[in-house]
């Protein structure tokens, strides 16, 4: 995305903002994915199994720490023998990592490791290292000396270093000394492999996963300073490629700017084992991230549902942001990752304010332009379904699929299709381009006033949706409005649909008017929803929870049709009590 010249607000937020889709969408190019190719092909050849083989120091010289909890409820279930991850169990004793039968999310989640971190969060070593050791040695059988994909894939092999190195008590605790030599001949074959694959990842946490297991590498291993040298290297321009100027990801994902700080600082650990100081673009560009990252939390500091993510719990991002050492307040406007703020009082209220990202960048990306999230203290009130990319595995595909759509987003729909095209392969099509961007911070009122070309190439019409917050956070207005962008005739009213869905704990009571809804929150405070230009109804929706489950909720419904010269509707949420 570029963005035009901003204008400087008084309080140093920038009022004026044109964010710019660049590229096209349709996933990688014909000369991309014939590189991407050519490149997997040369993985099988002679020439690379003879640069992997070399000589492979066998031993550690730095073990770093792992500063992050994991999830206890993976890691119990490891204790009874199954690896469990979103709703997908496979036995330990039947994992057959040459003839796998389990999902992406989950062949990722076992390949790369990850796994150990939730073992050791549960299990003493003397209980974890034979389980480690059972997946290690079925991992090794298939995939320690042949390179194929996904495994020896240079994002997965990043995470894998990470996780080896980070938990090499449960992996090398062993007496059986061949299988030590196997687990480190295999460390440094992969390491090798990074050494010329790691640019060939797309930008996002797996291109910034995969040079930091080069730097893990050479950090942890004999030998290893020009390694680091060019790790660092390497690293900066992954993050140049990776990270905003705000500190957000290019994929736009919460999810996917989460891990990047986990690896960053698990690379910062890495240093710290070797008593050397970070680069300083690694600590600061981290800095940045986190800031953004908690611009996007509620009041019950928890991650709002975006771009495929999930509502991360509070208590994750708060051992996050304790792990890192970074104090900081959450940015008000993340520009280029596209994401703006508005808190008053306990309310916090988070806006998507930019196209798409591009397909290639991210797997889900979601047609969510200009929809909203609001919150009231510890209670989410305004919700997005999310977690198209965190649904467990009992959700249908075709549900998981929906959860893309605009419909499934808090923000108008127009004549029931979507703001950005999602194709059937999954990519995302023609659609948003161009979001206008105007931001005022007064002293009665925050404002935010947004524009999207989403609808004007099939419809004809602009979407503008104002937003403005009181100072004591207890009335959100809003406005939307069909701005006529084109000199098309419109033979009929054309079918809008404004949707706020809400958290499953709120309870919805509609007024005898129709035009109204009174809505209590689990901690008992009560709102109403106001409506004018469009007739309201109470329909029900799904909310998919920080563990991917999906929830009956309900959701407001304003519908209406626009005329040849465009319409508006305007709504309230006033907190009453």
């Amino acid at each position: 995305m570029k963005d035009a010249p901003p204008e400087s607000g008084a309080d140093g937020v920038e009022e004026g903002k044109r964010l710019i889709r660049t590229g096209g969408d349709r996933g990688l190019s014909l000369a991309e994915r014939i590189s991407e190719r050519f490149n997997r092909l040369t993985w099988g050849t002679p020439l690379h199994a003879m640069r992997l083989r070399g000589r492979h120091p066998l031993k550690l010289i730095a073990v770093p720490d792992d500063p992050f909890f994991g999830d206890a409820h993976r890691g119990n279930a490891l204790l009874e023998g199954v690896v469990r991850f979103r709703g997908e169990d496979r036995p330990i004793e039947k994992l057959d990592f040459a003839r796998p039968d389990w999902t992406p999310a989950f062949g990722d989640y076992l390949q790369s490791f990850a796994w150990l971190r939730d073992l050791s969060s549960v299990a003493t070593r003397a209980r974890g290292v034979p389980i480690a050791e059972a997946i290690m040695r079925r991992w090794l059988a298939a995939h320690g000396e042949k390179v194929s994909d996904p495994a020896w894939r240079a994002d997965i092999w990043g995470r894998r270093i990470l996780f080896w190195t980070a938990h090499a008590p449960l992996i090398l605790s062993s007496t059986d000394l061949v299988y030590r030599s196997s687990v480190l001949h295999a460390l440094a074959r992969g390491a090798r492999h990074l050494d010329r694959g790691a640019d060939r990842v797309q930008p996002g946490a797996g291109l910034i996963a995969a040079w930091s297991g080069v730097l893990v590498a050479g950090l942890s291993m004999p030998g290893g300073d020009p390694r680091r040298a060019y790790g660092e290297n390497g690293l900066r321009r992954a993050l140049d490629q990776s990270v905003f100027e705000d500190g957000g990801s290019v994929t736009r994902s919460p999810a996917a700017q989460l891990e990047s700080i986990q690896l960053l600082t698990v690379l910062g650990e890495a240093y710290a084992a070797r008593r050397l100081t970070a680069p300083g673009f690694i600590e600061e560009t981290r800095g940045r991230m986190v800031t953004a990252l908690l611009g996007l939390c509620h009041g019950d500091k928890g991650l709002s549902s975006w771009q495929g993510s999930g509502p991360i719990p509070g208590d994750v991002i708060e051992q996050l942001v304790e792990a890192t050492g970074v104090r900081t307040r959450p940015l008000k406007q993340a520009r280029e990752w596209g994401y703006q703020r508005l808190s008053a009082g306990t309310s916090v209220l988070i806006m998507d304010v930019a196209p798409p990202p591009l397909a290639r960048l991210v797997e889900g990306g979601c047609a969510s332009t200009l929809a909203f999230e609001l919150s009231d203290g510890a209670d989410r009130l305004v919700v997005n379904c999310g977690g198209a990319r965190a649904a467990n595995a009992q959700v249908p595909p075709a549900l998981a699929e929906g959860l893309r759509t605009t419909a499934a987003h808090s923000t108008l729909v127009l004549s029931n299709s979507n703001s950005t095209a999602i194709h059937a392969d999954g990519t995302l099509g023609r659609g948003v381009v161009e979001v206008e961007l105007v931001r005022h911070e007064t002293d009665t009122a925050s404002r935010i006033e947004a524009s999207h070309d989403g609808y004007v190439r099939r419809l004809g019409y602009l979407h503008r949706r104002v937003l403005a917050m009181s100072p004591d956070g207890r009335d959100v207005r809003g406005e939307d409005m069909l701005l006529p962008a084109d000199r098309r005739k419109h033979k009929a009213p054309t079918v809008f649909t404004a949707r706020f869905h809400l958290h499953p704990q709120v309870q919805v009571t509609p007024t005898a008017d129709g035009l109204a809804a009174i809505l209590r929150t689990a901690s008992g405070h009560l709102w109403q929803f106001r409506c004018k230009g469009g007739s309201l109804a109470v329909e029900d929706s799904i909310w998919i929870d920080g563990r991917g489950r999906p929830l009956t909720s309900q959701q407001l419904v304003v519908t209406g049709a626009s005329p040849a010269g465009g319409t508006n509707v305007s709504w309230l949420f006033h907190r009453a009590k």
